[in-house]
């Protein structure tokens, strides 16, 4: 259940790390796992990249492709990483158009691990001609928080 841990089992001991786990079947299934956070005290973006993200089109089944890059200020807690990447793998077999998968994501991060603040951009690659860029936040970013471009440049076909 997500979140269980932050509620009920403290945090001593990491869900995944050390050990091997397999994919979760579904988004729905897969635990996220949050750790405390090392810098309380200090405002910082923490970046994570998924430059192969797959799920699939939910009216074709055909694989979509995305590049997502996920930013956060941390607030009582940070994602664990491993967590995190069998969250997204999850979604390979996941059918959901490319608004609801982004969005979802972000919604999901924030709600369960509550940061300051948080950010997601989905960088999808084209299927029928047409590349979708989505992009969702939780609000505006604290003050004095350095925010780097997200790095990804808009589609450009083959040059």
């Amino acid at each position: 259940m997500p979140g269980q841990r932050r509620q009920g089992r403290g945090m001593s001991e990491p869900l995944f790390l050390g050990q091997t786990t397999p994919l979760p079947t579904s988004p729905e299934e897969a635990r996220l796992d949050y750790v405390p956070n090392p810098r309380k005290a200090e405002l910082f973006c923490v970046r994570f990249a998924a430059p192969e993200f797959t799920s699939l089109c939910p009216v074709t089944g055909q694989p979509d492709f995305a590049h997502l890059v996920i930013d956060y200020a941390p607030g009582e807690t940070i994602v664990e990483s491993k967590s995190l990447k069998l969250f997204l793998g999850a979604f390979r077999n996941h059918c959901g158009f490319h608004e609801d998968v982004t969005v979802g994501i972000g919604r999901r991060l924030f709600d369960e691990m509550q940061p300051q603040w948080l950010r997601i951009g989905g960088y999808w690659y084209p299927r029928g001609g047409i590349p979708i860029d989505v992009f969702w936040q939780s609000g505006s970013p604290p003050a004095g928080l350095w925010l780097p471009d997200q790095g990804v440049a808009p589609y450009r076909g083959r040059g």
